[in-house]
C-alpha cells in the first residue's frame, strides 16, 4: 500500500529551531508517523538557524512576489525529517527569536510573515509542487492556522485538513485593516470566517475551517470548551465539538533515555535506580547546593510566566527554606520572576540554585538528579517535562489540569496499594494547595518503599510517540482526499 502523503505546517521544528514544546512535537511526530504508513513533509520558515542547519537544499518552488519580496521553497532532509523551507529573506532573515524583535516586542509584520507561511502551505496543498501533492494538510498553532482559510476560500479542490492547538492562549490576533494585505477576500471577515471581536484571528480561522481539530490532551480538549479556559473561543469549540479530540503528545524516548543519556553523570534504568544518586550529587555540585544525599531536591524546568504558576512557587519559598528542601530551577521568561528567583538563589545559595536561560545538558541533569519535578501550571495543554520526569524517576508534583491530569496518576491510598501511583496532583491551583503538595511529596520521599514504587511505576509508563502516532494516523485516513 502506498504511503499517505501529509504536509505539516509549523513555525518551528526540532532540531533546527526551538522556543518550546511545539518544536519537539513537530520534530518527533513525522518520524513516528512513518511507522504508520504516513509520508510527511513539514513546511517551516527559513530563519537563519534553519538555513544554517540545512547544509543546502533544492529549489522546488519559486515565488516571485511573496508578501513584499521574492521567495523560494527549498526541499531537503535533516535528521531523517523531510522538509520544505520557505526561504523569504525579507520576512525571516532576522536574528534571535522567531517571533520577537530584540527589543522584546513582537515583530510588527508577524501577520504578513505567517500569512506567507500559510499561503505557501495552501499552494503546496493544492499541487504547486507536482512531485509532492499532499492528501492531508496538518497545521500547528496560530502561525500556521491561516492555511485552512486560504484553502477554504481558494474555490479549488483541496486536501483534507487538520488543525492542532498546542496552546489556545496564543491566537494570532491582528487589526482588521490587514485583511486585504494578508490576501483574504472581503467575505472572510465575518463571524463565520476570520473575524474575532472586530479584528482578525489566525487561530480562529484554523478552528473554523479545518475538517478536524485536535489539541494535545483529552482533558485540555474538554477544558477549552468551557468558560475561562476557552479564551473567548469556547463557543466555536463547542459548536465544533463533534470534530474536536484530544491526543496526548509523546516524547522522543531515544533522546530521553536515562540508560543511554550522554548529558547526565551516571546512566541508570528502572532496574538500576541506585545509580541515580550520582546524578543528584552532580546536580547539587552544579548549583553549589549543600551536598546532602538525603535532602529533598525539587526541580523546575519551565518558562517563567503566570501560566506556569511560578509566582505560586515564589510564595512558597519560605516553606521550602523552612522545611530544608532544596530547589533548582532552569528557565526564562517574565523579567520580574527572573529577578525574584535570582535574588532567592543569591540569598540562599545552599538551598536554591537558579539558571536563567535554557541549557539542554542541564535540563537532562535536572531530570536525572531531582527527587521530584514541580509543574504548578494554572493551565497546561499537555506538558512534556512531566513525561520526561516519569521516564527519569523524578516524581512529578503537578497541578490537576490539562495534560498533567492525564499523564500523572495521583498517589493516594488506593493507587499506592494498587501499585499504580506515579506522582502527586494538587487542586485548586493556589499557593496553599501547592504548599500542601510540596509537604505531601516530602513526607512520601522519606517513606522509601512508597517513593521507590512511584519511581518504578513512572519509569515503566509508555510516554513514547507510538500511541499518539497511531491516533493521528487514524485521523489522517479519515480526512484524506485523493
Amino acid at each position: 500500500m502506498k504511503p499517505l502523503r501529509a504536509l505539516a505546517v509549523a513555525s518551528e521544528i526540532f532540531p533546527l529551531i526551538k522556543t518550546g514544546g511545539l518544536a519537539d512535537v513537530t520534530g518527533a511526530l513525522p518520524l513516528a508517523l512513518k511507522a504508520e504508513g504516513i509520508e510527511t513533509r513539514t513546511l517551516v520558515p527559513g530563519y537563519p538557524d534553519v538555513l544554517d542547519g540545512l547544509g543546502g537544499g533544492v529549489e522546488v518552488l519559486n515565488l516571485p512576489d511573496c508578501y513584499g519580496g521574492p521567495a523560494r521553497v527549498l526541499g531537503c532532509s535533516v535528521a531523517d525529517l523531510d522538509l520544505f523551507v520557505l526561504d523569504a529573506p525579507h520576512l525571516f532573515a532576522r536574528p534571535g527569536n522567531p517571533y520577537v524583535a530584540p527589543d522584546g516586542a513582537d515583530w510588527p509584520d508577524n501577520a504578513l510573515r505567517f500569512a506567507a507561511l500559510a499561503r505557501t502551505a495552501a499552494e503546496i496543498g493544492q499541487g504547486a509542487i507536482p512531485t509532492f501533492v499532499p492528501q492531508v494538510v496538518h497545521a500547528h498553532d496560530w502561525q500556521a492556522a491561516l492555511t485552512h482559510a486560504f484553502l477554504h476560500y481558494s474555490g479549488r479542490p483541496r486536501p483534507g485538513s487538520i488543525m492542532t492547538v498546542h496552546n489556545l492562549a496564543f491566537q494570532g490576533r491582528f487589526p482588521s485593516e490587514l485583511l486585504s494585505e494578508i490576501g483574504l477576500p472581503p467575505q472572510s471577515f465575518s463571524i463565520d470566517g476570520v473575524e474575532y471581536y472586530g479584528g482578525i484571528s489566525f487561530l480562529k480561522a484554523g478552528l473554523q475551517f479545518a475538517d478536524r481539530i485536535t489539541t494535545v490532551s483529552p482533558t485540555y480538549a474538554r477544558e477549552i470548551q468551557q468558560g475561562e479556559a476557552g479564551m473567548g473561543l469556547d463557543g466555536l469549540l463547542r459548536a465544533r465539538s463533534d470534530v474536536l479530540s484530544g491526543i496526548l503528545n509523546g516524547i522522543d524516548t531515544s533522546v530521553w533515555n536515562p540508560a543511554t543519556d550522554p548529558h547526565i553523570a551516571s546512566p541508570f534504568s528502572v532496574t538500576s535506580l541506585a545509580a541515580r544518586a550520582a546524578n543528584k550529587a552532580a546536580l547539587q555540585r552544579r548549583f553549589g547546593l549543600t551536598p546532602a544525599p538525603d535532602a529533598y531536591l525539587l526541580g523546575v524546568i519551565s518558562r517563567l510566566s503566570w501560566q506556569k504558576g511560578l509566582d505560586l512557587l515564589l510564595q512558597n519559598l519560605p516553606l521550602i527554606l523552612g522545611e530544608g528542601v532544596q530547589l533548582v530551577l532552569l528557565g526564562s521568561g517574565e523579567v520580574d520572576l527572573q529577578e525574584q528567583f535570582r535574588a532567592a538563589a543569591k540569598s540562599h545559595p545552599d538551598q536554591i540554585g537558579v539558571f536563567i536561560g535554557y541549557d539542554e545538558n542541564l535540563a537532562h541533569l535536572i531530570q536525572a538528579g531531582s527527587d521530584a519535578l514541580l509543574v504548578p501550571s494554572r493551565f497546561e495543554p499537555c506538558g512534556l517535562t512531566q513525561m520526561c520526569a516519569l521516564r527519569y524517576g523524578a516524581v512529578p508534583v503537578v497541578s490537576r489540569v490539562g495534560g498533567l491530569a492525564d499523564t500523572v496518576i495521583d498517589a493516594n491510598e488506593a493507587t499506592i496499594a494498587g501499585n499504580a501511583a506515579t506522582g502527586i496532583q494538587f487542586s485548586p491551583v493556589t499557593s496553599e494547595a501547592l504548599g500542601g503538595a510540596i509537604r505531601r511529596a516530602k513526607a512520601m520521599f522519606h517513606d522509601k518503599p512508597v517513593w521507590l514504587g512511584m519511581q518504578r511505576n513512572g519509569m515503566t509508563v509508555d510516554v513514547s510517540w507510538h500511541d499518539p502516532a497511531r491516533h493521528y494516523a487514524d485521523l489522517y485516513r479519515q480526512v484524506a482526499r485523493p
